[in-house]
């Protein structure tokens, strides 16, 4: 195994996945969001946990409004798994609400906020999204690209047979009920079909909060997701590489899983989206950020060596390839970061 030392897991990961899945609060940290402070000094920023059902597959939901004097260009160093995403670019009264889903993206993601807008997305869990899928197929057929909520989900969802986590219809029910006492949908409506081409209004529309996340948590139900043995392995592999720094090579992990690599690079293909080698990189790449966010005057020669790198050179090039500048460029803008003319109101 590479390198020395260890670098602690991240805020909210230090915990078993069985106790992230149980929690309630999602994770508070801003991995891999480049000049997180700059963002959140002109949007309104949360997470917001799934119905308790969903969380095994589900992160978290993520939910930004904005309404800025000037445009801000945002980017964000992708995570190793799929996000659902409804938009409104523009006043409620005249924009239109749309949706899709978008695979694991291996680029820097770029996006320019201006005016007023809206967006409720779902960040799953690495491996998550599979079983929401269809017609079923790998998930490098996703990477990089951006799907509608038809091409992703057919005709949406249909009531009857097991509910999440194997229940039976009782448990769906519960499930509706949840979503329920979150103040926006009965438990009868978690149950019907819900038609994609639908979702994004039903989404985005309402001015409570509560009603947003509650309308995720209805189109999700609606999808009937289950568990599949394979899936649940390459999520906790997933789970592992991000929450364990000591996981530093594809062939250590294959090893400690009594699995070839190739095993486990077909495995992560088709749940994950990308190999175990990219996952683990991009996860180097989001502890670098995190650090120079929080401490500006990262000794970066030995956080290389924490992350695994031969020498603080290669930490650099990764670094720089990924999100567009080198480690120390990023901490310097994170200290002096732009003041906005208006912070948002939401």
């Amino acid at each position: 195994m590479a390198g020395g030392g260890s670098v602690n897991a991240p805020d909210g990961e230090n915990r078993t996945p069985a106790a992230r899945e149980a929690a309630a609060e999602p994770r508070r940290d801003t991995r891999g969001i480049v000049q997180a402070p700059s963002l959140m000094a002109r949007v309104h920023f949360r997470r917001r946990p799934a119905a308790e059902p969903l969380r095994h597959w589900v992160e978290h939901y993520w939910l930004i409004d904005w309404d800025l004097e000037e445009p801000y260009v945002s980017q964000v160093v992708p995570h190793p798994c799929v996000n659902l995403v409804f938009e409104r670019r523009g006043p409620a009264e005249i924009a239109v609400a749309s949706g899709l889903v978008a695979g694991v993206a291996t680029d820097l993601f770029t996006t320019k906020l201006a005016d007023s807008g809206r967006v409720c997305g779902v960040q799953f869990r690495p491996g998550g999204f599979h079983t929401f899928l269809s017609p079923p197929r790998p998930l490098t057929a996703l990477r990089g690209r951006q799907l509608t909520l038809r091409e992703a989900f057919g005709d949406g969802g249909a009531p009857g047979g097991e509910a999440p986590g194997g229940e039976t219809s009782a448990g769906r029910e519960a499930a509706g009920s949840e979503a329920a006492g979150r103040g926006a949908v009965g438990a009868r409506e978690v149950l019907a079909r819900v038609r994609p081409q639908d979702v994004p209004a039903r989404v985005l529309g309402p001015d409570a909060e509560d009603r947003r996340v509650a309308a995720l948590d209805a189109f999700l139900l609606s999808l009937s997701p289950r568990t599949d043995p394979a899936a649940e392995q390459a999520m906790a592999l997933a789970d592992r590489i991000r929450t364990d720094r000591s996981v530093l090579r594809v062939e250590r992990l294959a090893a400690d899983e009594g699995v070839s690599v190739r095993t486990l690079q077909r495995l992560f293909a088709t749940y994950v989206g990308v190999s175990p080698k990219w996952a683990i990189l991009r996860y180097r790449v989001h502890e670098a950020m995190e650090r120079a966010t929080a401490r500006p005057a990262t000794d970066w020669a030995q956080l290389a060596g924490e992350l695994g790198y031969s020498d603080q050179a290669h930490l650099v090039r990764d670094f720089t390839a990924t999100v567009g500048v080198t480690p120390t460029a990023y901490a310097r803008a994170v200290e002096t970061p732009p003041r906005p003319e208006t912070p948002a109101e939401a």
